[in-house]
């Protein structure tokens, strides 16, 4: 009863501070775009995540620095875990607004397809068994990869 308690107040303040945050930090990254010519979904790529799960990567790497097998297994699962989640949870918004409000246009197909290509490279990395270094490189290069086929999916036209 306690721990719930407990877990309640924490949602309930986490909640709050995402309300009152999301909205300048959007704009924060809209004015970045602006005022770097860089279109906005990729500055919003990059440095999004950054400011959403530096403390899970910080905490991470913390905890891998033991460098017993365990440490380092608990901490990539955890920043595995986080990234699938994550991905997961907003494609699921993405498609929910699409889906249910008739008014908005489709035009993310390439960005859509970015998602679905890291989510699946992603699961192709949780379900072996044992990861080795080659698994750590390519789930680091994910991430500028899915910037790149972004990049080649609007190249060839798709929207």
């Amino acid at each position: 009863r306690r721990a719930l308690r407990s877990a309640l107040r924490g949602m309930t303040a986490g909640t709050l501070l995402v309300l009152l945050f999301s909205d300048p930090m959007v704009g924060v990254l809209a004015e970045l775009a602006a005022r770097t010519g860089v279109p906005a979904f990729y500055v919003a790529f990059v440095l999004a995540p950054l400011a959403s799960n530096g403390s899970e990567v910080v905490s991470a790497y913390a905890f891998s620095r033991r460098k017993t097998v365990r440490s380092v297994t608990i901490s990539f699962s955890t920043l595995l875990g986080a990234a699938i989640m994550n991905n997961t949870f907003c494609l699921a918004i993405f498609m929910a607004l699409i889906a249910f409000r008739g008014d908005l246009y489709w035009e993310f197909t390439a960005e859509t397809a970015s998602v679905i290509f890291v989510q699946l490279a992603l699961a192709a990395v949780a379900v072996k068994r044992t990861q080795r270094l080659a698994d750590a490189l390519l789930v680091g290069a994910l991430y500028p990869l899915g910037i790149a086929l972004v990049c080649g999916l609007e190249a060839a036209g798709f929207d």
